[in-house]
């Protein structure tokens, strides 16, 4: 594949990144105190939340499981896509009336839309209730803006986007047994409808030796998986000198010896053959890979933004398939970009066809405002849209049913992590290769790897049997 090297691109703004290590704030100002964080979004937002609960736990606090009672509502917040934006502005209406209800109720807002100074003027304008308003960039510093709470509205927007904070083991985890690790922060991609490294920032990443010693932590305290987590991981380590790229990075993880490792999301021009070799070679390294396409259209992968082909994006997938064994592979796509013809949408439709992905989230465009393809002409009208994701949907759909049939029979190792939804005789889990599993099995087995049978296999889901 005729991609730029990664690992030997010039060291950007080396000397702005500093890493500060501060140590959480531990009191009992606040114990008795009840919190409710909402979070929408990414990985990475839920992420935040786990932080944000850790600090707040510190302080004395105790999280509840509805908004109703609470003392302190926070609400982490997505910017990538339209339907975010109007669920937190429903959420914030309905907090109006428990502010009524109880005056010493606390409202933050946070995460990806407080970095938009656009919207948060539209919230305040609307929701002028709410106490605080603070960034991606800060969250380190929420004890300190709770101390020092005054009346009124509190914004605490920064950009302190040169700095990478370590403060410690402060996550509440929401998980026993799997836990991500922030390896890198920001993007620097920059494709035109992303509004991420305006929100989030330019790349930022951590020391090997700290995301080492996280994960090291992890594995001593029972975590049986570990999932490494960026914006765009594979660019991990080309803003630090005398450090390891992704792929040292990918083997010194696994090389800790916990179990289970996994990584999103990747970008396909930062993917290395060095990437692809460890992957292969290490066995805790699980074999699914997040990949997105975006669209299979070389004139509107150009206007995205994307710097690859469909061509090269073909000979990628097709290399990681055949150097990984049994690799599962998914993507993210978006229909209706603007000027997209139904000859574009159309190339799409024969990469997923070539590809036959085990899933895809898939999206209609939705424009952010203050990137460059919101000011593109979008003249496709939205039942066009609508019936492009619906035929999008019923390939991808069929491909993903066909993949998990394969499975039926199969012995798979699975990892156990929760009581099913669905039915309460039966615990969760997922195969190594990100396959959902109900599985039923007595409970005692929870946080194991088991060998489990499989007996049915649907579209979005496998169900099976303890071996």
């Amino acid at each position: 594949m005729n991609l730029p090297d990664m690992s030997k691109a010039k060291m950007r703004n080396k000397e702005s990144v500093e890493f500060i290590y501060t140590n959480p704030l531990v009191t009992n100002e606040f114990s008795g105190q009840k919190y409710f964080i909402k979070t929408y979004g990414c990985q990475m937002n839920v992420h935040d939340s786990e932080e944000i609960s850790g600090l707040l736990e510190n302080l004395g606090f105790e999280s509840v499981d509805h908004e109703n009672d609470a003392d302190l509502i926070i609400l982490n917040t997505c910017a990538i896509r339209e339907n975010a934006h109007d669920k937190v502005f429903g959420f914030l209406g309905r907090c109006k009336h428990l502010k009524k209800d109880n005056k010493n109720l606390k409202l933050i807002l946070c995460g990806c839309m407080a970095q938009e100074r656009s919207v948060v003027d539209e919230i305040i304008k609307k929701h002028p209730y709410i106490d605080l308003v603070f960034g991606t960039h800060n969250i380190h510093e929420l004890p300190n803006y709770l101390m020092n709470l005054d009346s009124g509205l509190n914004i605490e927007v920064k950009s302190n986007e040169g700095n990478v904070f370590e403060v410690g083991e402060t996550f509440k985890r929401d998980s026993r047994y799997v836990a991500w690790v922030n390896i890198m922060y920001g993007c620097d991609k920059f494709c035109t409808y992303c509004i991420v490294p305006f929100t989030r920032g330019k790349e930022r990443s951590r020391r090997s030796k700290d995301i080492l010693r996280e994960v090291a932590c992890l594995k001593e305290k029972g975590y049986k998986e570990v999932t490494l987590l960026g914006q765009n991981v594979n660019a991990y380590g080309r803003d630090l000198e005398d450090d390891m790229d992704f792929a040292g990075l990918l083997a010194s993880v696994a090389a800790t010896g916990i179990e289970r490792v996994r990584f999103v999301t990747s970008h396909p021009w930062n993917f290395t053959d060095e990437m692809i070799e460890v992957i292969a070679k290490e066995d805790n390294i699980m074999p699914y890979i997040h990949l997105p396409l975006q669209s299979g259209s070389d004139r509107i992968l150009k206007l995205m933004g994307r710097r690859y082909t469909k061509d090269e994006y073909l000979e990628l997938y097709n290399k990681i398939k055949s150097r990984v064994k049994n690799a599962a592979i998914t993507t993210d796509i978006i229909v209706g970009f603007p000027n997209e013809t139904e000859e574009d949408f159309l190339e799409t439709l024969d990469v997923v066809q070539k590809c036959q992905y085990d899933g895809a989230f898939t999206f209609i465009y939705s424009p952010r405002e203050g990137t460059p393809a919101a000011k593109m002409d979008d003249s496709i009208p939205l039942n066009v849209k609508e019936e492009r994701l619906h035929r999008l949907n019923e390939i991808v759909n069929k491909y993903s049913n066909m993949n998990n049939q394969k499975y039926l029979g199969t012995t798979q190792k699975v990892l156990l992590v929760g009581i099913s939804e669905k039915d309460s005789n039966k615990l969760y889990g997922y195969t190594e290769t990100m396959k959902l599993v109900n599985v039923k099995c007595d409970h005692d087995l929870m946080g194991t790897i088991a060998d489990v049978v499989i007996t049915e296999a649907k579209s979005f889901s496998l169900d099976g049997e303890v071996r």
